[in-house]
């Protein structure tokens, strides 16, 4: 009898620890499916270099490529040397005399940008090409010293007030454009190609068997997501901080939830794309015919008001554009999110609509 109950007693206790109440934290299937995603990105050496080394190696390439310079100065030439020294008052003129053939030769080569010759009548001959952006200006400044010489004055006197601060220059036109195509990147191709890759090698299929419950495998992807943001947000702003010095005038607190919030719009749209592909391929097509026109029409490198009138109403919808508005004003003005609330609207729109979509469309197998 005693080995009876001995053995019921340990028959129970071990019913008991493999009971829910008896598991911890680490155990819940949530947790797993989040600590999965989190191995399947950091064993592939491409996804890290794509999220947080890419935007780093951008950023120095344009942020050197586009840095603020001293104004150029243009290299032309000219004939006689009473126009030499006309020409040579302007600091922004570097000036060559030459005579009439090394003149022509010069400029039909490239070596200065405009070559003047006397005219008839003391008049003064301008050679250049106009299609040119260096000959033009060099022709308006070559003008301006010779009148200046012969004695004209401006009828009105003007100064000039240069303003070199941080948030005028194109590197911080740049970073929130970069952190913006980060988010959506990641976001959709993270989310889209995991998806796709494990409904193809029938995992999904697999998991919907077991007990978990099918919330926490797109859970997880979130979950995951928004950890992996942190990251991103610290390693693009951190390097623009301390290298560029890239102001950031807002609250940092409304920055991160602009953040979490374009992610969990990208992440909804990532998870719409992938709700019924089924192979790698047909993934990989419907995130680039999603993403590209927003890479091109968003702002990201160039203002999206470059485009015409017409087209500015769908530009502003995209949700990329009211992700990018939205980092440049918080960073660069100050504003707070009050001010945002066209660009919130829209984020919260596509969040909304595209995971009601995918949960309606998602396919297990």
């Amino acid at each position: 009898m005693s080995d009876i109950t001995a053995t019921t007693d340990l028959r129970a206790r071990e019913a008991a620890a493999q009971s829910p109440r008896g598991k911890t934290f680490a155990d819940n299937a949530l947790v797993q499916l989040t600590l999965v995603r989190f191995r399947e990105f950091t064993r592939e050496p491409e996804a890290l270099f794509w999220v947080f080394i890419f935007p780093v190696l951008l950023a120095a390439g344009l942020g050197i490529a586009f840095r603020n310079r001293p104004a150029e100065v243009l290299k032309i030439a000219a004939v006689t040397p009473e126009l030499t020294r006309s020409l040579r008052q302007d600091k922004f003129l570097d000036v060559v005399q030459l005579d009439a053939a090394a003149g022509e030769e010069a400029l039909r080569t490239g070596k200065v940008a405009l070559l003047a010759v006397p005219g008839n009548g003391g008049t003064v001959v301008y050679r250049y090409d106009d299609t040119n952006p260096e000959g033009r200006t060099a022709r308006m400044l070559a003008d301006r010293a010779v009148q200046q010489a012969a004695g004209r004055v401006d009828p009105v006197s003007t100064s000039d007030v240069l303003m070199r601060e941080p948030g005028s220059r194109y590197i911080d036109f740049l970073i929130p454009g970069l952190l913006g195509m980060n988010l959506m990147g990641s976001a959709i191709w993270g989310m889209g190609f995991a998806i796709v890759d494990a409904r193809r090698k029938k995992l999904m299929k697999r998991l919907v068997a077991t007990p978990m419950p099918k919330s926490y495998y797109l859970m997880s992807f979130l979950l995951s997501r928004l950890l992996l943001l942190v990251a991103e947000v610290i390693v693009l702003l951190g390097f623009g901080a301390l290298v560029f010095h890239v102001p950031v005038r807002g609250s940092l607190v409304e920055l991160v939830l602009l953040c979490v919030l374009g992610s969990l719009c990208f992440s909804a749209l990532g998870l719409l794309i992938a709700s019924r592909a089924r192979t790698i391929e047909a993934a990989s097509g419907l995130m680039n015919t999603v993403m590209l026109p927003m890479w091109i029409a968003s702002g990201v490198f160039f203002s999206a008001q470059r485009f015409p009138d017409v087209v500015q109403p769908f530009i502003r919808a995209l949700p990329l554009t009211a992700v990018i508005d939205a980092l440049r004003a918080n960073m660069l003005q100050g504003a707070g999110l009050a001010r945002l609330a066209p660009q919130l609207g829209v984020m919260g729109a596509w969040t909304i609509i595209c995971f009601a979509l995918a949960l309606k469309l998602f396919r297990w197998r």
